[in-house]
């Protein structure tokens, strides 16, 4: 969710974070359409140097297009899962100097009917980051026992009626197959009725949804990790979540990173076990002047940590 509009979120906060050094060597995550690559570009000299990667093949062409205008940048498509691999083939033995994971889905994505991953257009059920690879939506949906929906309903939407909902999936489907976003929420809303003012009842089920099939928490996990890995000693890593699971990991790597060995708050931290990570300040959260532009940055919440030598 880190471009809408090509004005990425938290933009000048997340250049001030990364505290770029004009000649260092930076790695996007998620490249989008490229807001937050060419805000760091901006700020590199002709010896610096910026990866982008990014499973979305319309954000690939976006990059490709960079890449062709500017010999600093190198796009791959790929999850950043699988940071340490491409980082190693983009030839950068030592140390990176920033690594920025905006985690989520770009506006681009949401506003296109045809990816499955609103209710705000009717589409098919898809939800793939990557539409060439992985099962869809929609075939998850029709196969998926009771147990497994409630599950995912529960686990990745915090979904309070997520046995109920799933229920109704599983008695509906004997009779037509879920094709449609626009069908699934139709079901959700007459399961559980409209309940929240501001929020559609199938919000939660969605967000779970996408987070399963794309597998999403897994890749933060190791995403997270191998950057860790990745940092030279003073370099910082820059994150920004869009939901309570996400930020959630991102703080509980982070802390683990910081005070290693510490399991309980009671018990002494492990004397042999050195902190790899210190914390830059705060959470920061979008500010009303980007809120007024960009309703969607309202749940992003960015967090900083610097590697230590």
């Amino acid at each position: 969710m880190g471009d809408y509009q090509h004005q990425p979120v938290l933009r000048e906060e997340v250049l001030e974070a990364l505290s770029i050094r004009p000649d260092g060597k930076y790695v996007d995550g998620t490249f989008g359409r490229g807001g937050h690559s060419r805000a760091i570009l901006a700020r590199l000299s002709g010896k610096g140097c910026l990866l982008s990667l990014d499973r979305d093949p319309e954000a690939i062409a976006a990059g490709e297009e960079l890449q062709s205008e500017d010999s600093r940048f190198s796009i791959v498509r790929g999850n950043f899962a699988d940071l340490e691999r491409y980082v190693r083939e983009w030839g950068v033995e030592e140390g990176l100097d920033g690594i920025l994971l905006d985690i989520g889905v770009s506006s681009p994505q949401l506003d296109d009917p045809d990816r499955g991953f609103s209710f705000m257009g009717d589409g098919p059920l898809d939800m793939r980051m990557d539409p060439l690879q992985g099962v869809s939506a929609k075939e998850w949906l029709a196969e998926a026992p009771e147990r497994e929906l409630t599950r995912v309903f529960w686990e990745f939407g915090e979904e309070r009626y997520a046995r109920r909902i799933a229920r109704n999936i599983v008695m509906s489907r004997h009779k037509q197959r879920l094709e449609t976003t626009g069908q699934l929420a139709r079901l959700i809303e007459e399961t559980i009725g409209r309940r929240e003012k501001k929020k559609h009842p199938a919000t939660r089920c969605f967000q779970a949804i996408r987070i399963f099939i794309n597998d999403e928490l897994t890749n933060l996990k190791k995403g997270l990790d191998s950057a860790i890995r990745l940092l030279r000693p003073g370099g910082r890593l820059v994150v920004i979540s869009f939901h309570s699971l996400e930020d959630r990991l991102v703080k509980r790597t982070f802390r683990e990173a910081v005070r290693p060995g510490k399991v309980r708050r009671n018990i002494p931290q492990h004397p042999d076990l050195k902190p790899v990570l210190k914390l830059v300040g705060k959470a920061v959260k979008a500010s009303e002047t980007e809120l007024s532009v960009n309703p969607r940055a309202r749940s992003a919440v960015m967090r900083v940590a610097e590697k230590l030598g």
